[in-house]
């Protein structure tokens, strides 16, 4: 059904919803961002799920966008470039709305959209060799659609530390950052991840997906609005002469302009 996933889910009700662009280190395709997309709804239908348990096949959790998909959009119009933006925007709002638990399991690195991905889970797990960074500014572009959902996570003042800066950081940070709730051992991860899941079974689900809906909306704003306003800031950055140098110079192998000792 799925060429960019993998979604299995077992007699207890919990789904595994597996990116699985290995050879991409599943950086997000347009497809995949289709299939995220309608794996979401697939899932909120589904009263047979109770958790959803989100992971990466391979060594990587989530490489961020894809460069290709994101070199086309520096070829398109306005208007596609708009579509474009929504349905990455859509796709991560379908998501973070879904009426069941996600649990993070993150068993390799997060860049950029990664990151984001992260940040829709409800707990995420890393394992301790584990980089996370927010790489749009190395390309000219911003973590425009993700913004939301990360800062909901950390909060301005630690998404200030590292939002802007491209810098890597590791697993122990990124739990002080208050990206993810916990970081083990390779090994343990399998273990961390059903200790999150196992309380979820005893719960009453519709409760479960009531006290999730009212989290989010005590929480920071993320309306129609907002999004909307994310993804004109992606469109115009996309639009930029930075952006186009970024992207050039990532499939040119080159330092960009801006970047010391080019």
């Amino acid at each position: 059904m799925y060429e960019t996933l993998k979604l299995e889910t077992d007699a207890r009700g919990v789904a595994a919803l597996t990116l699985n662009r290995v050879e991409k280190h599943n950086a997000m395709s347009a497809q995949m961002i289709d299939e995220l997309t309608g794996a979401a709804a697939r899932l909120a239908d589904d009263d047979a799920v109770r958790v959803v348990v989100l992971t990466g096949a391979g060594k990587t959790f989530c490489a961020g966008g894809d460069l290709a998909w994101m070199q086309v959009q520096m070829a398109a119009d306005s208007e596609t470039r708009f579509v474009e933006a929504r349905k990455l925007a859509g796709m991560l709002n379908a998501l973070n709305a879904l009426p069941k638990p996600v649990i993070g399991a993150l068993q390799g690195n997060a860049f950029g959209g990664g990151v984001g991905i992260a940040s829709i889970c409800d707990v995420a797990i890393g394992v301790d060799s584990l980089k996370m960074g927010f790489t749009e500014t190395r390309l000219g572009i911003i973590p425009a659609t993700i913004g939301p959902y990360v800062l909901a996570r950390m909060g301005e003042a630690n998404a200030r530390r590292v939002f802007m800066s491209a810098r890597i950081f590791g697993a122990e940070e990124a739990v002080r950052l208050g990206l993810l709730a916990r970081a083990v051992p390779a090994g343990d991860l399998a273990a961390a991840v059903e200790a999150e899941v196992a309380p979820y079974l005893s719960c009453a689900p519709g409760a479960v997906a009531a006290a999730k809906r009212l989290a989010r909306d005590l929480g920071p704003r993320i309306d129609a609005e907002v999004i909307d306003s994310t993804i004109r800031g992606l469109v115009a950055r996309w639009e930029t002469d930075e952006a186009q140098e970024g992207i050039g110079a990532f499939f040119d192998r080159r330092k960009p302009s801006w970047q010391a000792g080019s």
